[in-house]
């Protein structure tokens, strides 16, 4: 018997499955009708949930609740959860980047190890030391899909951005931004990375847990996994991310996810009480102090922070002092998909990283357009 049944005597079952999975079996149940009672909710899909009513409206529960005050929590991630100034989930978790670097890997190349002080430029110079021509070891490792522990970091650092404020065009043509993803362009041509097909076959935790990959950035969200690996506790450690020799900003990627019911549940009582328990400040804590992720509700990842002792997580707290939401429109996924399609090809030298980013630019304003239908 788990704490929330012994609390209220209601019984719950979990189901779990992969990340890859999750956001096409939560659509297939809402298409179907047959939503779990209880689930977590993105920012890529929130907006498209709640606008086409699919989630319970939990504004008045939230009123009479002795346990969730929304004053207690992040305002933007209320932000991601909020449509027509109603409340359609409580915040999990919030999250920011990192630069993993594997110390064995420095030591034996003869390098200090990165600090606060680093720009991208540090990262370059250190990124071939430490590749080896036999395809043995990279220096850097970085997917095409990977946005928010990415390249959305490089791009904002440099001045660039990914959509307007006002969420109707893209900014992938910046100059800016352009600029920020040929240094990125330039790692590829550089052999820097592990091919395309490498990485999406292991993934890049899963190659800094190998003795792969020298350096990655990373989400907060990933410590469990690194915590439990016995190569990267023995091996590794993370610092803030680098910044931008040219403008001198260190950005990270900001983002939460939300707990949120079904609009059609039978028992949206009981699945308030559940949502409302993982949402109090007690199980906020209980999140945080287990090391799982960094607490939404405010000043309760002190205990995440040190909740393990062979990394120094501070970085991600001190993150927090240089925030950028992570970038999504109403329907994220619906250019977010073909956005790494495209940009396969220069991952794979079959486009310029320019070329790219004007192709990209077509593929998000199309569907950002589409979404005011």
């Amino acid at each position: 018997m788990n704490d929330f049944t012994e609390k209220t005597g209601i019984k719950t079952k979990v189901s779990v499955v992969k990340w890859d999975e999750y956001w096409t079996l939560l659509e297939s149940g809402a298409q179907g009708g047959s939503l779990p009672d209880v689930f977590w909710m993105h920012s890529n899909e929130s907006e498209r949930y709640m606008s086409n009513d699919m989630l319970l409206d939990l504004t008045d529960k939230i009123a009479d609740s002795s346990e969730i005050d929304p004053a207690n929590y992040p305002e933007d991630i209320w932000g991601l959860y909020t449509y027509d100034d109603k409340y359609y989930a409580v915040p999990k978790d919030i999250d920011t980047i990192a630069l993993w670097y594997n110390k064995k890997m420095f030591d034996e190349a003869g390098l200090e190890y990165p600090t606060a002080d680093w720009t991208w430029d540090d990262v370059t110079e250190a990124a071939k030391k430490l590749t080896k021509d036999d395809g043995s070891q990279y220096g850097l490792c970085l997917r095409n899909d990977n946005n928010q522990a990415g390249y959305y970091n490089l791009i904002y650092d440099n001045g660039g951005y990914i959509i307007n404020d006002d969420k109707t065009k893209s900014g992938m043509d910046d100059p800016k931004t352009v600029e920020a993803m040929e240094m990125l362009e330039g790692w590829i041509k550089d052999g820097v990375l592990p091919p395309i097909e490498t990485m999406s076959e292991n993934g890049e935790d899963v190659l800094l847990e190998s003795g792969k990959v020298a350096m990655v950035p990373q989400g907060s969200w990933m410590i469990a996994a690194f915590r439990d690996n016995e190569y990267t506790a023995e091996n590794c450690d993370c610092v803030e991310l680098p910044k931008s020799a040219t403008t001198g900003r260190r950005a990270s990627l900001y983002n939460g996810l939300g707990w949120a019911a079904s609009a059609n549940t039978d028992m949206p009582d009981e699945a308030f009480q559940l949502i409302e328990w993982f949402g109090s400040k007690d199980m906020q804590k209980k999140q945080a102090d287990l090391g799982v992720t960094m607490a939404a509700y405010e000043g309760m990842s002190d205990g995440w922070v040190n909740s393990v002792d062979c990394f120094n997580l501070q970085p991600y707290m001190d993150a927090m002092d240089n925030i950028v939401f992570r970038p999504h429109t109403n329907a994220t996924l619906a250019w977010w998909n073909p956005m790494c399609e495209e940009l396969k090809k220069p991952w794979n030298d079959e486009e310029s990283m320019d070329d790219a980013c004007k192709n990209i630019v077509t593929i998000m304003n199309d569907a950002i357009a589409e979404e005011s239908y």
